[in-house]
């Protein structure tokens, strides 16, 4: 499991909530003035996640008013980019004169070394957070700060891309060692970089290492996105991103990995999680492998057993038993 710690305001005292809040805002990112009109019993939850030099913080908290002002840049800047995609809620940002507004699924974009003033909506946000090293961002620094206070799409392109990464590390940090911090942060770093030079225009900027490892993620998302066409080919999938196979299999080599080997085992991995899910009990092992693009059960039982060490069927009924032993007996899984 990765290194993470987590935060409720529940664990303390009413009058202390608040105050343990601002404190932790102000290591999270940096100094701040905070302020609420819910202040007196303080509701706020953070997971802080970390990935080498780059941090994640998934978060829900009550209205909150952020303020960094110049004299608290002077006594602290850590000199790092914020940004967060918003999952819930509404916000407005000022920098000076410069203003935006933030919905659902809009990343908001915020650097440590300007001073600036955020309000919440009335209800609870829900966000998560990144906390990146501006000598990370590989453009010139001139440059990538122009970014502050575009409003990035998180449905859209690489805004897309690194909404899908952050929502996905949130949700299940169990899967990943320690040891994966660090990848995971390059992966991140290259990400925002991406995500910065589109808003500038300047995808040209780029170094070559960033614009092949972004372009492999965005040829990973189009590859799940389509696993169940029978015609995932690698040729159709450098066609749609306007590459050769060569290149395509170069940027998988380089991960140490083949694109058909990708394409089964993200099939395999949907197939397995289909067959262990209560909800499609009743869904046969036959439509399962052919939802995930094996039109042969035959070749689907090879594959799955030399995977998960047992036959489809077999894994089947392991989930069975193993939901039974944890359930009381005739309570289904919507059983109230």
């Amino acid at each position: 499991m990765l290194h993470e710690s987590v935060f409720k305001t529940a664990d303390l005292p009413v009058g202390d909530r608040f105050e343990a809040w601002t404190q932790r805002m102000g290591r999270t990112h940096a100094p701040m003035q905070l302020a609420s009109d819910r202040a007196a019993d303080y509701r706020a939850h953070q997971r802080m996640i970390g990935l080498g030099e780059v941090t994640v913080w998934p978060a829900t908290f009550d209205h909150l008013v952020f303020r960094r002002t110049p004299k608290l840049i002077r006594q602290s800047d850590p000199e790092v980019y914020h940004l967060s995609l918003l999952l819930r809620g509404e916000g407005a940002a000022a920098w000076g004169r410069q203003q935006a507004a933030y919905r659902v699924n809009d990343i908001h974009t915020n650097c440590s070394s300007r001073s600036y003033e955020i309000h919440t909506g009335a209800e609870p946000v829900s966000l998560v957070g990144v906390e990146i090293p501006r000598s990370l961002v590989a453009l010139p620094a001139n440059r990538a700060d122009l970014v502050i206070g575009s409003r990035i799409s998180g449905q859209e392109g690489v805004g897309a891309l690194l909404g899908q990464f952050l929502v996905q590390l949130a949700s299940d940090t169990g899967s990943y060692q320690p040891s994966d911090g660090p990848r995971l942060g390059t992966v991140l770093a290259d990400l925002v970089t991406a995500v910065f030079a589109g808003a500038l225009d300047a995808e040209a900027l780029l170094p070559p290492e960033t614009r092949g490892r972004t372009l492999t993620l965005r040829i990973k998302a189009f590859i799940r996105r389509n696993l169940g066409d029978q015609e995932l080919t690698p040729a159709r999938i450098a066609a749609a991103h306007h590459i050769s196979r060569s290149h395509l299999y170069r940027l998988f080599q380089a991960e140490g990995l083949t694109v058909a080997s990708y394409i089964r085992d993200q099939r395999l991995e949907n197939a397995r999680r289909d067959l262990a899910d209560p909800v499609l009990r009743a869904m046969p092992v036959h439509a399962v492998a052919a939802r995930w693009g094996f039109p042969r059960a035959a070749e689907f039982t090879r594959a799955f057993r030399a995977a998960h060490g047992v036959p489809p069927s077999e894994l089947r009924r392991q989930a069975v038993a193993e939901e039974r032993a944890v359930r009381p007996e005739g309570r289904g899984p919507c059983a109230k």
